[in-house]
């Protein structure tokens, strides 16, 4: 396999991310105020994360390693380029509650939902009615 190969996605190109949303994670949707990390092999994006401002918080969302390219580490990789590049102290995610340990492998810890600012447990508590999800936090 070709190397991926890791960067910040230039907004111009979010239909590019929102094809792949579309066809892999259709409840993703790419916006233009979000960070956007891409890895792209061969020129192709296989692997996607976007940070979202939300308040005076951000949150690790819609990270997604296209099917055929899954079971090769790059959900890793993509994690491993945005703790040297992107991840800060106090970023949040919410974590399928089967993806726990993948997360607290690169940082996360898992909190209390009681423990996240007011804004984030709100769409926490509404997301995760649906979802069986863990509250995390970078740092």
């Amino acid at each position: 396999m070709t190397p991926v190969q890791f960067d910040v996605l230039d907004p111009i190109k979010l239909p590019l991310v929102s094809r792949l949303y579309k066809a892999y994670y259709p409840s993703g949707r790419a916006k233009k105020d979000e960070l956007t990390i891409v890895g792209k092999c061969d020129q192709q994006v296989v692997a996607v994360v976007r940070f979202k401002a939300i308040e005076d918080n951000r949150l690790l969302t819609g990270m997604l390693v296209v099917p055929e390219f899954r079971h090769q580490g790059l959900g890793h990789q993509l994690i491993s380029y945005c703790e040297k590049h992107v991840l800060q102290s106090g970023d949040f995610c919410f974590a399928y509650s089967e993806l726990e340990s993948f997360y607290q492998q690169h940082g996360f810890f898992t909190l209390d939902s009681d423990s996240l600012p007011n804004t984030l447990r709100g769409l926490f508590e509404r997301y995760s009615q649906k979802k069986s999800l863990a509250a995390m936090q970078y740092g």
